[in-house]
């Protein structure tokens, strides 16, 4: 209780406001403005509030460290919600799921066009189609009309 005490001193008056403030913020659960979130919800906005939360702890009374730790939390948290990242990430599936779910889908048993394919003879030259067995087929080039040939 000694230690708390020194926080009540005249020299320490900034501390104890700070505290207060960091209380009020605390209790009251102010949504954060949304450009001060979007600034704060990036990697660099977090790992600033980070560093300014340490910094605190580490220059002023401790319990007030503690306020700003709890603070930063907070507004970490309150960013993720005021710009909707944490909404993203809560209910937007992953690919992995994506995925998974496509490939459950795509999973078709034996059809009947397979099955016909299968019993169909594949075709060959000897076919009716090509002219019967030693005959070859032979294209016909039609008139080009003044156009170049291809492999010229």
């Amino acid at each position: 209780m000694n230690n708390l005490t020194g926080l009540f001193k005249t020299q320490n008056i900034g501390q104890l406001m700070l505290a207060i403030l960091f209380v009020i913020y605390l209790i009251m659960g102010y949504k954060t403005p949304e450009p001060v979130a979007n600034l704060v919800d990036t990697l660099p906005g977090k790992v600033v509030v980070i560093i300014l939360a340490l910094a605190l702890f580490v220059n002023v009374h401790p319990v007030l460290g503690v306020l700003g730790l709890l603070v930063a939390y907070d507004l970490i948290r309150m960013s993720g919600i005021s710009s909707g990242t944490d909404a993203l990430n809560k209910y937007l599936p992953t690919q992995e799921k994506v995925d998974s779910q496509f490939t459950a889908f795509n999973q078709f048993s034996y059809t009947l066009e397979q099955e016909m394919v299968k019993k169909m003879a594949p075709l060959n030259k000897s076919n009716e189609f090509y002219g019967g067995p030693g005959q070859e087929y032979k294209p016909i080039l039609d008139n080009i009309r003044d156009a170049a040939y291809i492999h010229e």
